[in-house]
């Protein structure tokens, strides 16, 4: 199943500094880890939410990423807003089971910035040297 993650900078910093390859453990305040099923409401958040928020670095990214179906039919897709706002809901304590079932690299295929970002992007990439520079920490 492909299924799509919007992010923040400090997020996308973490998951590049796993080599691509998995989302960092939640925060205490975030039981749960919730990517969701199409690329409109990802970048909607991302767009709309990220790019306002401080905690986001006023930056959303699209993550998009491949996982085991049969893995993944064990979450319940929840519909949270429209017909279209439609996510998984993976408890904080299975996320790194979630993690071993993605085949693949995790790509960013969407890109936004507010006002208030702060940083040098990238011209060949449109990230973040942040974002590169955590890439090669590996």
């Amino acid at each position: 199943m492909r299924l799509y993650r919007p992010v923040g900078v400090t997020e996308l910093e973490l998951i590049a500094a796993t080599g691509w390859t998995a989302y960092p453990p939640r925060l205490a305040h975030q039981p749960i880890f919730y990517p969701v099923l199409n690329f409109a409401y990802a970048k909607a958040i991302a767009q709309n939410w990220n790019t306002n928020d401080a905690n986001s670095g006023f930056a959303g990214f699209i993550t998009e990423f491949e996982i085991d179906d049969a893995f993944v039919a064990r979450y319940g897709v929840h519909v949270v807003g429209s017909r279209k706002d439609q996510e998984l809901w993976v408890p904080s304590e299975e996320l790194q089971d979630f993690n071993d079932m993605i085949l693949g690299p995790i790509l960013v295929t969407g890109h936004y910035y507010g006002e208030g970002f702060s940083g040098t992007v990238d011209p060949t990439t449109s990230l973040p040297e942040s974002v590169l520079a955590a890439r090669n920490r590996i």
